[in-house]
């Protein structure tokens, strides 16, 4: 099944193409993307098209803030329909989960996460679909436009406490300082901004209580037209909690409202399992753990809910075919 996102998410992309010197024209065709595509903002384009698109690019140009380039000058309009409902919102925790719950109809490839922790909220951005291995572009795209999000309502001098990547770090950071206003951590073990809880309880002086009910009857329908599939669910959802160590198929049951016989009866109708998902999303996020050389074995084994390093090992060779020591020489050669 193919996962759709907005072609506005390529909002600019022409003109950052060129000011790294590539013919966005011919990117765009390498990628199977018209360019037709860009003139509608609401289009729809294969979202996997989207990230080979960013990443193809990005290495061709020799440009690792290409998706940063992407986010600078994106504004709350860009979101299309969500844009609406974020102004209708109470708080800015009311309006990010409102975001996240709606998101779908922006792109079917990102889901936003909120975790408590004390005082603090980590607001993860994880990418669910895209070319297997590196997904900095996409990834730094979508958190530095929710960094743009949050500071425009929290003010220009508003900072996170923290901004985190899971890739390491790249040549140049300058990009990621003059976008953030601070230094960025990478080699983390999500994508997201970590933020005090306070500056989420912000109340937004435009709710407008019956505008909202309006507003997000109107984004039911698109949803419901939308018909996300019981697969995507599920995957959107072991994603987020498989970095936490809660991820089984009970749990995902409980957050869909259903018992597992029927997760298991409409994956099923699918052709799908929760076991073929979970191998399917461990698979994904295994190759962006290890793209960071400098990041233990033990903590990737961790992060994909595995209870040792030996499981981990003995999973990824009959996965992949080869250890993680062949695969990470391998990759060292491609990019050489």
């Amino acid at each position: 099944m193919r996962h759709l996102i907005r072609s506005a998410s390529l909002t600019h992309y022409v003109e950052i193409a060129r000011a790294v010197g590539l013919d966005p024209h011919r990117q765009l065709a390498l990628a199977g993307i018209d360019r037709v595509a860009l003139l509608d903002p609401e289009r729809k384009l294969p979202a996997e098209a989207v990230a080979h698109l960013l990443e193809d690019s990005a290495r061709a140009a020799g440009a690792e803030d290409f998706g940063l380039r992407m986010a600078e000058s994106r504004e709350l309009s860009n979101l299309g329909p969500l844009a609406l409902l974020l102004r209708e919102e109470p708080t800015l925790r009311r309006a990010i989960e409102a975001m996240s719950r709606y998101m779908h109809l922006h792109t079917q490839a990102l889901a936003t996460h909120i975790e408590e922790s004390g005082d603090l909220v980590v607001i993860r951005e994880d990418v669910l679909h895209g070319p297997p291995g590196s997904q900095r572009q996409s990834s730094e795209l979508a958190v530095a436009v929710l960094f743009r999000l949050l500071r425009l309502f929290l003010g220009a001098g508003w900072r996170p406490q923290s901004v985190c990547f899971m890739h390491a770090a790249p040549r140049d950071r300058s990009t990621h300082l003059r976008v953030f206003g601070m230094p960025v951590r990478f080699g983390q073990e999500f994508d997201g901004l970590v933020c005090r809880r306070q500056d989420l309880e912000l109340p937004l002086p435009t709710y407008d209580p019956a505008m909202a009910q309006e507003v997000r009857r109107y984004l039911d329908t698109l949803l419901a037209q939308a018909d996300t599939s019981m697969p995507d669910q599920v995957r959107q959802l072991v994603t987020g909690l498989l970095p936490l160590g809660v991820c089984s198929v009970e749990r995902i049951a409980e957050q869909l409202g259903v018992d597992r016989r029927t997760v298991h009866h409409h994956l099923s109708r699918h052709g799908q399992s929760y076991t073929g998902i979970l191998h399917s999303v461990r698979a994904d996020l295994a190759l962006r753990y290890l793209e960071n050389r400098e990041r233990p074995l033990s903590d990737v084994a961790t992060l994909l809910g595995f209870s040792s390093l030996s499981a981990f090992s003995r999973w990824f060779g009959q996965h992949f075919g080869c250890s993680v020591r062949q695969w990470r020489a391998g990759a060292a050669e491609a990019i050489e």
